[in-house]
């Protein structure tokens, strides 16, 4: 019997904390990492702040944490694109379409993830996933150089920036000043021109034949 009273509350420990998890990235997605304190999350969870430390020692951890988790998710979408059918270049353009698209749908999220100023540990997974993202590129380059679709090298540095490039590309758009900016109405690059100068320029910089429409 204690066997299973034990699990029970372990249990609902998982679930407590899932519940954690999921108030704190929807806190990030609405208001990026500044709005992630500890007191704000403990009352939309609907527990004592002190609760909160029973499953994250602080705020750095849980925002690696939900740095981690909306990462992954990212990576995965990014990784099914490049891996599924079709030439390695129309993946590529593809794959960097769809992440922008995302990204231009989620901008408060995809800043802060990008860009936002974090915790250090929230930064080690930036480090972290910047290069689960390189590796993704590599796979791909190696197919596209292997079948004649790129002509480039070395392909780790190559993968290193197009990961830069993507970055690079989406921030400024993204960036709380480019979103007041079109909340007010002045003129500011749509996805459109985002997306299409991204691929572009990504598809030339790996050799690819020509840039794809």
């Amino acid at each position: 019997m204690a066997y299973r009273l034990t699990t029970a509350r372990l249990d609902r420990d998982l679930e407590l904390r899932e519940r954690i998890l999921d108030c704190a990235l929807k806190r990030v997605a609405e208001g990026g990492f500044a709005a992630l304190t500890m007191q704000a999350l403990a009352e939309d969870v609907g527990i004592a702040t002190g609760s909160l430390y029973r499953h994250f020692r602080g705020k750095g951890e849980l925002a690696a944490e939900v740095f981690a988790r909306a990462s992954q998710h990212e990576v995965d979408t990014l990784a099914a694109v490049l891996r599924g059918p079709g030439a390695p270049d129309q993946r590529l353009a593809e794959g960097l379409r769809q992440f922008a698209a995302r990204a231009w749908h989620s901008r408060r999220l995809a800043f802060a993830l990008i860009a936002e100023p974090v915790d250090p540990e929230v930064d080690e997974q930036r480090l972290l996933y910047r290069e689960a993202y390189a590796e993704l590129f590599v796979e791909l380059l190696e197919e596209g150089v292997r079948v004649g679709a790129f002509r480039v090298q070395p392909l780790a540095l190559s993968a290193a920036c197009l990961v830069g490039a993507i970055a690079e590309a989406l921030v400024g758009p993204l960036s709380p000043p480019a979103r007041a900016a079109r909340e007010a109405g002045r003129p500011m690059l749509e996805l459109a021109a985002v997306s299409q100068a991204l691929v572009t320029f990504c598809l030339r910089a790996v050799g690819a034949e020509e840039s794809l429409p």
